[in-house]
């Protein structure tokens, strides 16, 4: 596991790209239990998050990684999708755990407004992360990931909107 983080980790700073991850069911395994993992401990660590955030954010995820998934098959990469797959999920579940411990930890000290703002923050580097990642497994220049990631991420706070509204 600590060899598949160290991965992750270097993804997330924009070092390597999904295809440094092996292709491998049980690895990708180990990034859906990353993921649940980071869910639970936010729903557990944060108490303004709920059961309806926690599903709701799986919801949104799964909604991601579908349209990650259908780009990936579409532009004739299907080979990439089990590494692209697993980079995306692990590295949104690293994205979430540090802002799970960036909003328990701060919050005493800076108070809702700053903590709430680094927290924004930190999830918005998933946009760029998750450019790259699709950029390098569909080869296209990165800006066409970053857009491919802001659709994708809008279209994600879209359907957050239309399942919270009704």
């Amino acid at each position: 596991m600590l060899p598949l983080i160290k991965t992750l980790f270097q993804i997330l700073a924009l070092r390597r790209g999904p295809d440094a991850i092996p292709r491998s069911w049980l690895l990708l395994s180990m990034s859906v239990a990353l993921w649940v993992f980071s869910a639970l401990a936010g729903l557990a660590l944060i108490d303004r998050f709920n059961d309806t955030d926690f599903f709701l954010g799986l919801f949104s995820g799964l909604v991601g990684i579908a349209c990650y998934s259908a780009l990936v098959v579409f532009s004739g990469r299907g080979a990439r999708l089990l590494q692209t797959v697993s980079a995306i999920i692990g590295c949104s579940a690293l994205i979430f755990l540090a802002f799970v411990a960036e909003y328990v930890l701060f919050m005493p000290f800076l108070g809702a407004t700053t903590t709430g703002f680094v927290a924004t923050l930190i999830l918005f580097w998933s946009v760029p992360v998750e450019g790259h990642i699709i950029a390098r497994a569909i080869d296209r220049h990165w800006y066409i990931g970053i857009m491919i990631a802001v659709a994708v991420f809008c279209l994600q706070y879209v359907v957050n909107t239309a399942v919270t509204s009704s």
